[in-house]
């Protein structure tokens, strides 16, 4: 049993909130949850109309269903993404609608099922609600992800424990690393953390890096030049209308975007990747001028290679982000086999879409604009972690400078 359950519940429910989403009076609130994650989705119901909401919808999501559909609907249904679902996305859209999601699936929810099925779509829904993405991505509205334990998830994790002491043994990982305690303070605890990777970012966008150099011992030897004019982004984001929020709770990275053409060399994968429903173990990508030209998994690369070959902005790189070995999730010592908190446990990069922040004045920019900047675009956006324990990074700045970033897996400074 969680000591002190339901107050931590609520600490987090409270945190997603007022720090993640941070609702204002009369903002309509899009709430994004699995059923089996009911417990803090209504919570958040609740502390998002005590914070003034106009209105909380509530979309709620089933594995089991998700997964009979992969399995045994018609090979038509994928390609055609409904009209009445695109039409929702768009009304969100119109009314810059607040978007907090609970994640809690099995990490191999899709497992056996083609990959070309959900590669189809994929495709569809990315085609069809592109704009939401965009918006998204450019922080034109409030957003951010949380997590609650479901079994199938809890026993991955802790595959010896019984099914609730899984599910206690999760919650008991999760709380600590969103740096809640049941004392209610959770909040105060997050406005230092947002200042502290604040002052960090400033040191980063200091440098104005030309180039980052990643080595390591897996075989790692990778350059990911960066677009001139780049801003190194982490903790809070602002929206369009100036409201801070912060979009995944936990977070520990400080992340930019690569030049979208400037990424050469071999980087290896330091922890498996719950990818579509599935799990992708053991593999390594190679890049010349900033495209995947090969791909090798020791389990899952044709998974991995669907993904990849989602569009043909897949092939590159949106983001990389710096996260040292010493963190409080890595220092747990569990693969959580979710990436919104295994990307926070290691140094990782992402093919597919950049964030237009990520440049100045990119998400004011045209395509064609953000494009000519050097951010990378896509339907697509795949996290996956590279950070080692001796993980090397050296930056050089404009004028041939070279700067150590990570000495053994952490900041140098």
């Amino acid at each position: 049993m969680v000591e002190n359950f339901d107050a931590k519940l609520n600490e987090y429910a409270h945190l997603l909130v007022e720090i993640g989403v941070n609702v204002q009076p009369g903002q309509t609130v899009r709430l994004r949850s699995e059923v089996d994650c009911a417990p803090l989705a209504r919570m958040c119901v609740e502390a998002c109309y005590d914070r003034g909401a106009r209105e909380v919808v509530m979309e709620w999501d089933d594995d089991f269903v998700f997964r009979q559909k992969f399995l045994r609907a018609s090979e038509d249904v994928f390609a055609d993404y409904p009209a009445y679902e695109k039409a929702r996305i768009d009304w969100y859209l119109d009314r810059g609608a607040v978007d907090l999601a609970i994640l809690g699936s099995d990490p191999e929810l899709l497992k056996g099922v083609d990959p070309a099925r959900m590669q189809t779509y994929r495709r569809a829904a990315g085609n069809a609600t592109k704009a939401y993405g965009d918006a998204l991505e450019a922080n034109k509205f409030q957003w951010s992800l949380g997590a609650h334990p479901v079994p199938a998830w809890a026993k991955k994790v802790f595959p010896d424990l019984s099914e609730q002491e899984a599910m206690d043994a999760l919650w008991d990982a999760i709380f600590p690393v969103c740096r809640i305690t049941g004392d209610g303070k959770a909040v105060e605890r997050w406005r230092e953390h947002i200042a502290a990777t604040a002052r960090r970012c400033e040191t980063l966008n200091s440098y104005n890096f030309k180039s980052l150099h990643y080595t390591n011992s897996l075989g790692t030897d990778l350059t990911v030049e960066l677009p001139e004019n780049h801003v190194w982004a982490g903790g809070s984001e602002k929206s369009a209308a100036g409201i801070e929020f912060v979009p995944n709770i936990p977070t520990e990275e400080i992340f930019t975007a690569p030049k979208w053409d400037g990424v050469d060399g071999r980087v290896y994968a330091a922890l498996p990747l719950a990818l579509d429903g599935n799990l992708v173990k053991d593999f390594y990508l190679d890049f010349r001028g900033g495209r995947i030209v090969d791909v090798h998994a020791a389990e899952g690369e044709d998974i991995l290679r669907h993904s990849i070959d989602l569009d043909e902005g897949s092939h590159y790189l949106g983001e990389a982000a710096l996260v040292p070995y010493d963190s409080p999730i890595r220092n747990k010592g569990i693969l959580f086999f979710e990436t919104l908190f295994d990307e926070n446990a290691s140094c990782h990069l992402a093919f597919g879409s950049s964030y237009p922040t990520c440049v100045k004045g990119g998400a004011d920019m045209t395509e064609a604009e953000q494009k000519a900047a050097g951010l990378n675009q896509s339907i697509n956006h795949v996290d996956f972690m590279v950070g080692t324990e001796d993980l090397s990074v050296v930056g050089t700045t404009r004028d041939g400078k070279e700067v150590p970033v990570f000495v053994n897996g952490n900041f140098a400074f």
